[in-house]
């Protein structure tokens, strides 16, 4: 069964960036779409950026322009890069399959402070 952990999250600043990245233990990066997800408290775990198979990622607008994903297939691992954070991505952010099958991750904890 496919295990992912997730790490690289922490506090920082409103505008200050995080790379966060998603190891997964078998091959999901490329055998079907994946994504990133995040709640935040008292929220909803929802899809904020999709890499679908051949095609260029889609985010959603609430981070769009800011963050970007990408995939090392050497190291099966899937990273995002967040810039210009804001205290609206405080959350905890997960990586999964999209849609979601696979058991999902620890998650790493966002918090942006004003």
């Amino acid at each position: 069964q496919v295990q992912l952990v997730e790490s690289g999250g922490g506090l920082v600043h409103t505008g200050e960036s995080l790379r966060l990245s998603c190891a997964a233990s078998g091959d999901i990066f490329t055998r079907s779409a994946v994504g990133w997800y995040r709640q935040a408290p008292g929220g909803t775990r929802d899809l904020i950026v999709t890499l679908p198979r051949g095609h260029p990622p889609v985010t959603s607008d609430s981070v769009k322009g800011r963050f970007t994903p990408s995939i090392d297939h050497a190291a099966n691992t899937m990273t995002l890069q967040m810039n210009f954070l804001k205290p609206d991505d405080t959350a905890t952010y997960y990586c999964n399959a999209m849609p979601p099958r696979i058991a999902w991750g620890q998650g790493t904890r966002v918090t942006v402070s004003a």
